[in-house]
């Protein structure tokens, strides 16, 4: 039964994907990122709504008062589909980091290149990092919220947040905008590279913002708030 399920899930997904990255494309010369950014706002918000129909994975958040009305720098453990998703709905308009193959996908390439992302190559390491930078407070100085997750990667459920790059760290130290983290448990339920779905509830506890002002010694405090929430979430 969780096969069956989870196939008619991935059939509304996949199909509602090319349609509205379709419409997104065509909107692109015609209105504002932010209008599209609602509208794939709106996408996610149905796409989990029908992830609860028919997969019964709902979600539950505490903290939604933390998000400043300033731009801010949002952070999020990795672990799969459904956070690179939901942390979209938090702030509009919004810039994320993503890989640049990413954008080569037909039909979701085309629409997530058309949202304006920051485009990172990961084979230059380097290069990259000080692209992240830069062009995540040149969007923050411009209204935009900056999504990253630091961990670069995605990682297990059972492990919990591995270590985190610092990128996020400099970006909030330069910039002087707040970093509001956010810490969820998704992969328990969608797990990465696994076709079906666990029925339960999703948690997600957004934070007080952090500011940077010892890159050194505020990095370990977040990881660290991290690792206690993550705990939490799973008790």
């Amino acid at each position: 039964m969780l096969f069956i399920r989870s196939l008619f899930f991935y059939i509304f997904f996949i199909s509602s994907i090319v349609l509205v990255s379709l419409v997104i494309n065509i909107l692109y010369l015609f209105t504002s990122i932010k209008t599209l950014q609602n509208i794939c706002k709106y996408w996610i918000v149905l796409n989990n709504k029908v992830l609860s129909l028919l997969c019964n994975i709902n979600y539950e958040v505490s903290g939604y008062e933390h998000i400043p009305s300033e731009p801010c720098i949002v952070i999020a453990n990795h672990q799969g589909p459904w956070e690179s998703l939901f942390v979209q709905t938090l702030k509009i308009p919004s810039s994320s980091i993503i890989k640049k193959d990413l954008t080569l996908i037909p039909f979701f390439g085309w629409g997530l290149a058309a949202l304006k992302p920051i485009r990172i190559n990961r084979e230059t390491k380097l290069s990259s990092l000080k692209k992240v930078v830069s062009k995540s407070v040149n969007r923050l100085k411009n209204g935009s919220t900056v999504i990253i997750f630091p961990e670069g990667t995605r990682n297990s459920a059972d492990y919990g947040p591995s270590k985190f790059s610092a990128s996020f760290a400099r970006v909030g130290m330069i910039s002087g905008a707040p970093i509001v983290p956010v810490c969820h448990n998704s992969g328990k339920f969608w797990i990465n590279k696994t076709f079906t779905k666990n029925p339960g509830t999703i948690k997600v506890k957004i934070g007080k913002p952090f500011f940077i002002k010892n890159e050194k010694l505020d990095v370990p405090e977040i990881q660290e708030w991290f690792r206690k929430n993550y705990k939490a979430l799973n008790v």
